[in-house]
């Protein structure tokens, strides 16, 4: 009766981008999904209905997807149009979260 209780770690999901292959917090990774009725979006929850592919934050990961949409075709079981792939883009880390930090140091 008298033993402390140990605190477990707080378990953090892992996920594998689709492109670098690296694991991640899945925090840090953007999902897209491939829902029933709505085609191919970007899950900003992480908890859309639907299978799902994870994107690192990396530049190059996101213009490798823009380039070759068959790793998101592969991954999601689905034809990604052009449409739905300019929609992803939207999404897509920008120059200007960079340039804020420097200007911010500077």
């Amino acid at each position: 009766m008298g033993q402390k209780k140990r605190l477990r770690p707080k378990h953090i999901p892992q996920r594998t981008c689709i492109v670098c292959r690296q694991k991640r917090d899945k925090r840090q990774l953007t999902r897209i999904v491939r829902t029933p009725d709505n085609g191919v979006i970007v899950d900003l929850t992480g908890k859309q209905n639907g299978r799902g592919a994870y994107v690192c934050e990396q530049l190059a990961c996101w213009d490798k997807i823009t380039k070759d949409a068959r790793l998101l075709n592969q991954t999601l079981l689905t034809e990604v149009s052009e449409a739905e792939l300019a929609v992803i883009m939207t999404h897509k880390p920008g120059g200007t979260q960079t340039s804020t930090r420097i200007e911010g140091i500077a």
